[in-house]
């Protein structure tokens, strides 16, 4: 496992008692799942729990349930505050190391494509894809190479390359990321056109008294 979480028991909680394990810096949770006769109530260490959503929120984790060993655990519901969007309690679930789960990866952009370099603009439509695989083959990324990505190109999930063991689930012909033309340039585009028109109505019209003259 390349990544650990310490969790702590707490029995099953009033409100106050709820308000008292957040006000320490802490988040409650459960654990429920196979290999767990009852589901285990926790709490985590807030920041221990932010760096974990924050590197490998997707990643199988391993905790130390008191009382019942160390488990692998995958992150399954988040709960956050309306206002301050602090996270309120999290669930995990118990895996079997040994069966295909259902889970997210998150894509990484490497390269510079020429596209950009013309002066377009990258956009990422999709930040993740649903995969398919063994606990142990999560990857941490998949990469997307946007090195040969020219002006007005995209790039979909079927273009990517995903490592042994691993099939994405949704539809090969989504987008994932484009090079689009910049909008300085589209409008500067319009202005050229509107001033070749306003020439060619100044000459049409130069002509037309040109015509009440003679």
């Amino acid at each position: 496992m390349s990544t650990t979480l310490q969790v702590q028991h707490r029995d099953i909680s009033t409100r106050s008692e709820l308000r008292r394990i957040r006000t320490e810096g802490k988040v409650p949770g459960v654990i429920y799942g196979k290999g767990l006769d009852v589901p285990a109530n926790i709490s985590v260490d807030n920041k221990e729990l932010m760096n974990m959503l924050r590197t490998h929120p997707h990643a199988v984790v391993e905790v130390e349930i008191p009382g019942a060993g160390r488990h692998p655990v995958m992150m399954t519901d988040l709960q956050r505050d309306t206002i301050s969007h602090q996270v309120t309690h999290i669930d995990f679930l118990r895996i079997n190391m040994n069966e295909k789960i259902t889970t997210l990866a998150r894509l990484e952009v490497t390269g510079t494509s020429p596209g950009e370099k013309e002066g377009g603009m990258l956009q990422m439509v999709l930040h993740e894809v649903e995969i398919q695989c063994y606990p142990k083959d999560i990857p941490d990324s998949i990469s997307v190479d946007v090195s040969d990505l020219a002006m007005g190109e995209n790039l979909t999930i079927n273009d990517l390359k995903v490592p042994s063991g691993i099939e994405i689930t949704q539809d090969p012909s989504m987008v994932i990321i484009a090079v689009l033309a910049p909008q300085k340039a589209i409008a500067e585009d319009e202005v050229e056109a509107m001033d070749d028109k306003a020439e060619e109505n100044a000459k049409h019209e130069d002509a037309a008294q040109a015509v009440e003259k003679d």
